[in-house]
């Protein structure tokens, strides 16, 4: 996929990657200096969150995961109408989808393997219909290398039952092997998007450099999907009024006059312990 797809447009190509693999991406999405405001915002955010209680969850050593409200990203507004973005959103998920989640992962250096995962149980829709609800689109700050402990993901595993995982998202070590098999590491560069059904299951590799990987996180529904449940993000009146009503008509949440920080309520079991 390019950049240059236009958003009322099929994107065929990124819908049988999802399908098929459970991950796509659209290549050089963004400019540079784009990316550059991005990682600011998420290293301030960083810092905010981890000086206060609840303000960041650990997903394993040296790996934490922070949910922002919309007005702590400037390029929010650039990341959720841009024409891949939107006709992904469209084609998977119907022309009500709702952004339920923004958000960002940081592995610093020491960071372990994460135990092969999915992040949510599979939805019965998905089980019974092979139908996708929900997104997970994903947005780097550095030029990944091998050092850094990339993504990792086992294409086609999106459609893998579940039931009998631990707490249906942690399978069973007995089934490394087939994962271990299929796995492709990712090495997004700045700019690069990426969208991913998160039941495909996953893990974070160790990172032995010296920087973090820093990744945005947009979280997208299916009306219905109930992921919303799960998340705290809001939007000021102020803020509200200033979006383009494109923007308006997918963000269902909470319009308040005073932004409250986000208290992570979702710590996943299993990924605060890693794996050497």
């Amino acid at each position: 996929m390019t950049s240059q797809l236009i958003e009322d447009e099929t994107p065929v190509e990124a819908l049988g990657d999802l399908y098929r693999d459970g991950i796509t991406a659209c290549r050089g999405a963004f400019g540079v200096d784009w990316v550059a405001r991005v990682d600011e915002d998420i290293h301030a955010a960083f810092r905010e969150a981890r000086a206060r209680p609840g303000g960041a969850v650990g997903r394993g050593p040296e790996r934490w995961y922070v949910e922002i409200h919309p007005e702590q990203l400037r390029g929010f507004v650039d990341l959720v109408t841009h024409p891949w973005v939107v006709s992904v959103c469209r084609a998977v998920l119907g022309p009500d989808y709702e952004i339920v989640e923004l958000g960002f992962d940081i592995p610093f250096p020491g960071a372990k393997t994460q135990p092969w995962h999915r992040d949510f149980p599979m939805p019965e829709e998905t089980r019974l219909r092979r139908r996708l609800t929900s997104l997970a689109f994903n947005l780097t700050t550095v030029d990944t290398v091998e050092e850094m402990g990339p993504f990792e993901i086992a294409p086609g595993t999106q459609w893998d039952d579940g039931r009998d995982f631990d707490h249906e998202m942690f399978p069973s070590k007995d089934r490394y092997p087939r994962y271990e098999a299929r796995a492709v590491r990712k090495y997004p560069k700045r700019g690069d998007i990426s969208a991913r059904s998160a039941l495909t299951i996953h893990r974070g590799t160790p990172n032995v450099s010296r920087l973090a990987r820093p990744v945005l996180v947009l979280g997208v529904d299916a009306p219905g999907a109930g992921n919303a449940a799960h998340h705290d993000m809001a939007v000021t009146r102020d803020y509200w009024a200033g979006l383009p009503e494109p923007v308006r008509a997918h963000l269902h949440c909470p319009v308040v006059d005073t932004l409250v920080p986000i208290r992570q309520k979702h710590t996943i079991e299993g990924l605060v312990m890693g794996a050497e």
